[in-house]
């Protein structure tokens, strides 16, 4: 995974320098280069575009910058920006409107062409007498799995959406309209359930990385705590948990070391690598030097101390705690310095930062050249979806062995939760996921499905925007961007408000 991290298009590109004429394939329509004639006549071939794949979840407006973080991290009580800035202010503050934010027509195309590219892989393998059954069943796995992916983002910011499982040509897929998104949900769960069948239990060398049966059963989980099927998402947490080869680190912070990036709590996390395919996601979470120290006079002497370790806050510092969750943290939390850090070498620091999310290493991490992977799925989450689960379906008399499980490194000595009753078991539950995953993407999704995210924003303090007074019920959906309902009006036919942000009328 880590040597081929080419899109899907440079993939096609290349077989056709080797087939044709590169001026021949930019004059033709793909679709017609694309059979299974002149297209995946091997193993290899299907596996490049996959990692093309793979790759189109490295867009910018996806994993590989703040992406997904604008949608899943800010609006809630971790993390926020740290001054003024338009890229996260409407979602921030609850201004949105279907017009005035660019990443989220791009975060709706990016989801898109992965499920475009999926549906092309699955339909040229799919009896592909030319691929051995192993390689076939590969590429499903993976294929299945990252589809669901796409479809798992695109239900949760935006509900209904459009859906399409075959290989369709634009022009029909911008005549689709919107479909029910339990529909989604059913379908994408028996996708996952085969893509877990199909896919490996682990990998070695250079195909660390890709999707194992674990990955796919994890978000597995995360659909069934979506669809409230409190049963089966308990069963397949705790199998993972009993079956898998993952486990928690002893230490917290090493879950989060650069140069441990393969350990055996990450159970999924998207690849990138320095000077190949890199990431800026880094940079917002890292400190600049123009804000810090909070005593200016000594800003000099902070960046000789930083040189000296060969480090330096090249960041842009945007994505910072709140002073909600620096005020609640627990202060004996053995966790709480990797999420929260006011002082550095000495200097106090005029803002609070993240810093299981910066890296300051200057050598092997500069500024706009990270290699750090993003970790989508780790075991810790499993552990507490499992408590969760347990606790709605049958009450916490069997959970706390799952959530005590997360909190046992996380406290010296230990502090066991116990004689809770259900509703109180819950809110240990709010407060251990904010907790331990804290700005990994994560929150603003739990306070929606949990139903408390009005209340929770209402409640919190935050630094420059004011999104109590602007929040509303319709805001748990992001609106279908204008730009897509110009170019297809039959997605407003089911929904005329799309998504409460328009009148009826």
């Amino acid at each position: 995974m880590k040597n081929y991290l080419y899109t899907l298009t440079t993939v096609i590109m290349s077989i056709c320098f080797v087939l044709s004429s590169c001026n021949e394939f930019l004059e033709e329509d793909p679709r017609d280069l694309l059979a299974p004639d002149n297209f995946f006549n091997s193993d290899a071939e299907a596996n490049a575009a996959v990692n093309g794949l793979y790759n189109d979840f490295s867009d910018g407006n996806l994993y590989r910058g703040r992406g997904l973080d604008d949608f899943y991290v800010n609006g809630a009580d971790v993390i926020g920006p740290n001054r003024k800035f338009g890229g996260v202010e409407v979602i921030q503050s609850y201004t949105i409107n279907e017009a005035d934010y660019g990443s989220t027509r791009g975060a709706w195309q990016a989801l898109y062409r992965v499920v475009q590219d999926a549906n092309l892989i699955i339909d040229r393998v799919t009896g592909n007498e030319k691929l051995s059954e192993q390689g076939i069943n590969q590429t499903l796995g993976e294929t299945l799995f990252l589809r669901s992916l796409a479809y798992y983002h695109l239900t949760n910011l935006w509900g209904d959406v459009p859906y399409y499982r075959e290989n369709l040509p634009l022009t029909e897929v911008q005549t689709l309209g919107r479909t029910n998104v339990d529909q989604i949900r059913t379908d994408v769960i028996q996708d996952l359930q085969q893509a877990e069948s199909l896919l490996p239990g682990s990998y070695a060398d250079a195909n660390l990385g890709r999707a194992t049966q674990w990955a796919a059963a994890t978000l597995l989980v995360k659909v069934y705590l979506m669809e409230k099927n409190w049963p089966a998402a308990r069963d397949k947490a705790v199998e993972i948990i009993n079956n898998s080869p993952h486990r928690l680190l002893d230490n917290y912070a090493d879950v989060f070391d650069p140069n441990n990036e393969y350990n055996d709590e990450i159970i999924f996390q998207m690849v990138y690598v320095k000077d190949l395919s890199t990431t800026t996601r880094t940079d917002s979470y890292t400190p600049r030097i123009r804000d810090e120290p909070a005593n200016s006079d000594e800003r000099n002497a902070l960046s000789k101390a930083l040189d000296a370790r060969n480090e330096g806050f090249t960041g842009y510092g945007l994505a910072i705690p709140l002073p909600d969750l620096v005020e609640k943290f627990p202060l004996d939390d053995l966790r709480r310095p990797l999420n929260i850090v006011t002082e550095y070498l000495g200097f106090e620091l005029k803002f609070p930062y993240m810093p299981k999310n910066w890296n300051l290493d200057q050598i092997n991490s500069p500024r706009g050249n990270h290699g750090e992977n993003y970790i989508v799925f780790r075991l810790a989450d499993v552990y507490l979806m499992a408590a969760e689960a347990e606790n709605e379906a049958n009450g916490p008399a069997n959970a706390f062995q799952y959530i005590n499980r997360v909190r046992q490194r996380a406290y010296e000595p230990d502090k066991p939760l116990a004689a809770l009753s259900q509703q109180q078991f819950r809110q240990a539950i709010y407060d251990e996921r904010k907790w331990e995953l804290a700005g990994e993407g994560h929150r603003r999704l739990d306070l929606i499905r949990w139903g408390i995210l009005l209340d929770v924003v209402k409640n919190t303090k935050y630094r420059v925007y004011d999104p109590a007074a602007n929040i509303q019920p319709h805001h748990v959906l992001l609106p279908i961007p204008v730009e897509e309902l110009e170019l297809n009006p039959a997605l407003l036919e089911s929904d005329p408000t799309n998504n409460g942000y328009r009148s009826a009328g």
